[in-house]
């Protein structure tokens, strides 16, 4: 997918996007009262992979509603966190598409991440949720 398309996707759920510095991360989402909004740090993305990387992950946690609550001891921040990593993987690195990208010569995390325009972070997060994990 297209950087364009998860911009596109953003304007058809009616997500605000907007920039902002965020001293802490690079980006975030809040949804206040099932209105969505996703803060963007230009002044700290490394690429336009991570910009991509980012922006599929918030859009993840908009998409599925994955939003932890601070205040609640029993809310557990890493199931929101993975959910959202796994709707931006199958977004960005579908399954059928990176094995399409292993078999064509793709067979190191660095190949695979500038394949994709993505992390290579993002890129490990991937082979593991697809357990290729000869690669990794």
């Amino acid at each position: 997918m297209r950087t364009e398309a998860l911009y596109k996707i953003a304007k058809k759920d009616n997500i605000t996007l907007d920039v902002f510095a965020l001293p802490e991360c690079k980006s975030l989402c809040v949804n206040m009262d099932n209105r969505f909004f996703i803060a963007i740090d230009p002044a700290v993305l490394n690429s336009n992979a991570d910009e991509r990387v980012c922006l599929a992950h918030e859009l993840g946690h908009c998409r599925t509603g994955s939003f932890y609550n601070l205040y609640s001891g029993l809310d557990i921040r890493q199931k929101h966190e993975n959910r959202a990593d796994r709707w931006a993987i199958n977004c960005l690195i579908p399954e059928k598409e990176l094995n399409k990208a292993i078999s064509r010569g793709c067979h190191d995390v660095c190949s695979l991440a500038e394949h994709f325009c993505v992390t290579e972070d993002f890129i490990k997060k991937a082979l593991k949720l697809y357990k290729k994990i000869d690669i990794a």
